[in-house]
């Protein structure tokens, strides 16, 4: 299986489309129909969200999806179990989104371990500050998992440079203030900030955080602003939610062939 950054560079488009969508909703099995039918759309890399109750960086779309999942009992061991017969089963790497006390909880070394024991290929972990990435880069880097670190439309350029030059990998720009969502306009930073990033590095971006329609995906290609991957989370999250619970998922298939005719 690819690695996270491979993959995002794998494909014959301007960008590599990889959506975020949260492990156990509306349910479990329908998650696992969800990772074989976003494979077979030809998504770059699946970002899979841990339910989690105080979700500092996720808006409410993404809140109230984590609510449904833990409302069912679905925790992390179920979720791992699920990563574990899917992994082998697709093309596109999973990488896990989750927050730093879950994984303290459980024991860091641990919880890399079991992850990349599943199968998981990326790792993205929003409240991990950078002084603190150290320990995690080198286990992850043992176990052959990718470190997905974040820069913001507020990091200063000297921050900028340290994050970039420590990041084993993948760079994931967050493309607006706040928590995610929807937003109407891109912000008019990203240029300047993603030119600071490839001072410093070629490493692969991800951008995401309030990309919700074909519309922006649109600008950000008109821009050729120099980014390799585009992470599409709320939207996602509603569409499923408006798909009805019955599982059939067209609309999903629909938007993803939409965006990727934008790309």
């Amino acid at each position: 299986m690819l690695t996270i950054s491979k993959a995002i560079l794998n494909t014959n488009l301007k960008s590599s489309l990889v959506p975020f969508i949260t492990a156990g909703y509306p349910s479990l099995s329908a998650t696992s129909k969800l990772i074989h039918l976003l494979d077979a759309q030809g998504v770059n890399a699946i970002e899979l969200g841990i339910p989690y109750s105080d979700a500092l960086a996720d808006g409410p779309v993404i809140q109230e999806s984590s609510r449904v999942a833990l409302n069912q009992k679905v925790y992390f061991e179920k979720i791992l179990e699920l990563v574990n017969q899917e992994c082998s089963t697709i093309q596109a790497p999973i990488i896990i989104f989750t927050y730093l006390n879950p994984i303290l909880s459980r024991g860091i070394s641990i919880f890399i371990k079991e992850i990349a024991d599943a199968g998981v290929k990326g790792l993205i972990i929003p409240d991990l500050p950078i002084e603190e990435a150290d320990y995690f880069i080198a286990l992850c880097k043992l176990y052959s998992i990718e470190l997905i670190l974040f820069v913001s439309l507020t990091s200063s350029e000297a921050r900028i440079k340290q994050i970039v030059l420590k990041a084993p990998g993948c760079i994931y720009l967050v493309s607006s203030y706040g928590v995610t969502g929807e937003r109407r306009n891109l912000h008019k930073g990203l240029p300047s900030v993603i030119a600071k990033i490839r001072q410093y590095s070629d490493k692969p971006i991800m951008l995401g955080f309030g990309i919700s329609n074909e519309n922006q995906v649109a600008e950000i290609m008109r821009s050729n602003l120099a980014i390799n991957a585009i992470v599409m989370g709320s939207v996602f999250i509603k569409k499923i939610a408006n798909n009805g619970f019955n599982n059939s998922f067209d609309n999903i298939k629909d938007f993803c062939q939409k965006i990727k005719q934008f790309m």
